[in-house]
């Protein structure tokens, strides 16, 4: 995988973590497809779908899908279910590592945060196990904010706390909520393959 790093004075650096920095977006997607069974699912979840939604708030992903499917369920209920069965998963994740080595580099020269639609401590503790939590001080999640992405409030806040002007921010994302929020914002942003080989 290559980056196209725009050219610019970037003054600090925003990056998604899921589908980003970490190869989680297949552990999700496996998550989200038996917790939508159980909630009662009578099909395979859309990876379509799914991959069209990150970086969306997972709560809002539940009623996304819900809504998709003409189904009922309880929002709350799946959205913690999926998170039960996404953490018994964790031991498979492995870093995006062009991404994490761009931030490597840059550790300690410019601040950096993560801004992302999980909840945070599945987000803390998803960076705490590819040993990379040290990296970014800031982490930004839907707990934070009135609004998730598609608004760019997660990534205005990010860039408030890093002390640096939106504009002199760069994003690191991989699909279109996180675009979205970026352009939003003020913001460039690179865009990261969610679907790693």
């Amino acid at each position: 995988m290559k980056l196209d790093i725009p050219a610019g004075d970037f003054a600090g650096y925003i990056f998604d973590c899921d589908g980003t920095l970490v190869d989680t977006m297949p552990l999700h997607y496996r998550a989200w497809d038996r917790a939508m069974q159980r909630a009662g699912l009578q099909e395979t979840l859309s990876e379509e779908l799914f991959y069209s939604l990150g970086g969306m708030p997972t709560r809002k992903v539940a009623a996304v899908f819900a809504r998709h499917y003409g189904i009922t369920i309880d929002a709350d209920y799946v959205f913690h279910h999926k998170e039960e069965l996404f953490l018994e998963m964790q031991a498979e994740m492995k870093v995006i590592r062009p991404v994490v080595d761009f931030a490597r580099k840059l550790h300690g020269r410019k601040p950096m945060s993560v801004a992302s639609g999980g909840p945070k401590p599945v987000v803390k503790k998803t960076l705490e196990l590819m040993h990379i939590a040290d990296l970014f001080p800031v982490v930004v999640t839907p707990e934070d904010v009135t609004h998730g992405k598609p608004s760019p409030e997660m990534f205005l806040l990010a860039a408030k706390k890093m002390g640096v002007a939106p504009e002199r921010c760069l994003v690191f994302e991989d699909a279109g909520p996180g675009f979205e929020a970026a352009v939003a914002a003020g913001m460039q942003y690179v865009k990261v393959p969610s679907r790693v080989a």
